[in-house]
């Protein structure tokens, strides 16, 4: 029997545009996956899937079925990028991508960030991770 992984589809467009949400259901979601004293920094959401950056990795929550009940998690460690690049109009509070470098076979996956998001935070987040 072969066995299917549910891994997040990064190369999906409306996967990628994601808004920024605060307080939501993605962070009570995310919540028993967290590390003992990882935080959440900020939540992004799409039309249904989701993206909870931490101080430690990107948790991806992508919905899945009819009702959305069935959710399958993507977890991507910054202790595995490589590199990462942002693009922005000037870092402020425009839409922005931000787009990492995996090792281990992954490769590169990026996020379109919409108004709102905090990308300097994000940048200093995962730098210094990637940096330890």
């Amino acid at each position: 029997m072969k066995e299917v992984c549910a891994m997040i589809d990064f190369e999906n467009p409306s996967f990628l545009k994601l808004r920024p949400v605060r307080d939501s259901k993605l962070e009570r979601l995310v919540q028993p996956l967290l590390i003992a004293g990882e935080e959440i920094i900020q939540t992004f959401q799409s039309v249904r899937d989701g993206v909870v950056f931490t101080d430690r990795r990107v948790i991806a929550v992508n919905v899945q079925g009819v009702t959305g009940m069935k959710k399958a998690f993507t977890i991507l460690p910054y202790s595995r990028v490589q590199a990462f690049a942002v693009e922005s109009a000037g870092l402020g509070d425009l839409d922005g991508e931000l787009q990492l470098w995996f090792s281990g076979g992954l490769g590169a996956v990026k996020f379109e960030l919409l108004a709102g998001s905090d990308l300097p935070l994000l940048c200093r987040v995962i730098g210094s991770a990637v940096s330890d």
